[in-house]
């Protein structure tokens, strides 16, 4: 059996148990059922908790083992003591567990032994888990969510492409929030937190056959098993984009990572030289794997680095190709046939360089005539940006630009800075499924993951 099979329950569960469920508000189990029930998981769930008879509707049952169904899916929502007193008694219907229960090693050596324990338990018991110190999976294909915070305070992205990794369970709720708010979806987040069971490497291996995911972004503190992890990367690598953030590359940041999930973070070269070795694309910082997965949910990578820009303005059309030659990227001249034909169809002020400057005159139209005659067979990508003070520029640009996106089978980013007016009119492109990044370096950092990576 495979490791894709050992834990696909996770994210094909027909069944579903809270332990530790509460009509309690201030119970975190309590936000839990609420979260599953509003995301609309279509299997079973059973509240467990002796205290009750019934919650939300719901019969309640004072034990896992009076449930006759198999349980896929048990979520722990009580005390780290707790969880191992249950684990310890009759649990044999439990084929996976989600232990949010925060206490083991990430409080000190009292804490460590407690998830020694939970280990063997878990073996002894032949249960697959995830966590402790965890949120769990929030799936939109599967429709589960057993995170522990409210969608009023932490919204939830759409359904897309894109599978999240990571053991900061902070780090989940964040990149979520800020994607779903920016109109990009997910696949599938995975919190796994101390990884007593199911880590990375799990992870890599069932998505690198899942069809709902199409890349993964991975958030890493620290990785146990080297040899694994590069073994499992590498075969997803091969089926679909990696991105990784290591965390915790220097002394305070590895001391935090021990602190937050009793991670040993390692020599971050070792992780830079695996990660190239499997041919992850590593970024740099949070709004760098923000940005890889805005952009990998629309667009597969790319075989080159040629960028063609075009704007309406000159000075962010120079900031923008500053910033893609210090990445690596490449801004080459536009052809002698297609500046003639340029010539004829923009305003009479325009730049027909690369950057093409379509001036304040600019009209909707004439973004497609530049995409038209300039983004040949020499360009790789396009990064459009728009500065929305022309006076005949409109929301009707994005279907236009969106129209010859869909049809010439490269990626075309946009790139729209600016504040509230500015974002209001870039609400077109993403109602539309098109990401937009609203810095230039914003922009150029998605296009260095369309050409896989760090370019030296």
């Amino acid at each position: 059996m495979t490791t894709e099979e050992q834990i696909d329950f996770f994210f094909k569960p027909e069944s579903i148990a809270l332990i530790g469920a509460s009509p309690n508000p201030e119970k975190l189990s309590c936000t839990i059922l609420e979260n599953l029930l509003k995301m609309g998981f279509q299997g079973n769930i059973y509240p467990i908790n002796p205290g009750y008879q019934e919650i939300r509707g719901l019969k309640c049952y004072p034990a896992s083992n009076e449930i006759k169904d198999k349980i896929d899916i048990a979520i722990f929502a009580v005390p780290a003591s707790t969880v191992l007193e249950i684990l310890n008694g009759p649990v044999e219907n439990i084929k996976g567990a989600i232990i949010v229960s925060s206490g083991f090693r990430e409080i000190g050596p009292e804490g460590k032994e407690m998830e020694v324990r939970l280990k063997e338990i878990l073996k002894t018991k032949k249960i697959r888990a995830m966590g402790p110190n965890c949120l769990g999976i929030y799936d939109t294909a599967s429709k589960v969510d057993t995170f522990f915070i409210s969608s009023d305070k932490v919204e939830r992205p759409s359904k897309g492409g894109v599978s999240v990794l990571t053991q900061s369970g902070s780090f989940a709720a964040m990149i979520m929030d800020e994607m779903a708010n920016e109109g990009a979806g997910v696949a599938r987040v995975v919190s796994y937190g101390n990884k007593v069971d199911v880590d990375e490497s799990d992870c890599l291996e069932f998505l690198a056959g899942d069809e709902a995911t199409k890349a993964v972004a991975l958030y890493i503190e620290d990785v146990e098993n080297g040899c694994r992890f590069l073994a499992a990367a590498s075969r997803c690598v091969q089926k679909k984009p990696v991105v990784a953030l290591k965390v915790g590359k220097r002394e305070p940041g590895a001391k935090a990572a021990s602190s937050h999930t009793g991670a040993v973070s390692g020599r971050y070269e070792a992780y830079e030289a695996a990660f190239r070795k499997a041919g992850i694309i590593e970024v740099e910082s949070y709004e760098a794997l923000k940005d890889a997965c805005k952009v990998l949910n629309r667009y597969p990578l790319v075989k080159g680095k040629r960028v063609l820009i075009i704007t309406d303005g000159g000075g962010i059309g120079i900031s923008i190709a500053d910033a893609c030659e210090e990445a690596g990227l490449r801004v080459p001249d536009i052809s002698i046939e297609a500046v003639s034909k340029l010539r004829k169809k923009l305003p009479t002020f325009a730049s027909v360089r690369n950057p093409v400057d379509l001036t304040g005159s600019v009209k909707d139209e004439h973004y497609v005539d530049a995409l038209q005659e300039a983004f040949g067979e020499e360009y790789d990508l396009a990064i459009v940006s728009l500065l929305w003070g022309p006076p005949l520029l409109s929301k009707g640009v994005a279907e236009k630009i969106r129209a010859f996106a869909s049809n010439c089978a490269k990626p075309v980013l946009i790139c729209s800075p600016g504040g509230r007016f500015s974002r209001e009119m870039a609400s077109a492109f993403i109602a539309i499924g098109m990401p937009v990044f609203f810095t230039p370096e914003s922009a150029v950092r998605a296009a260095v993951v369309l050409c896989g990576g760090k370019i030296n």
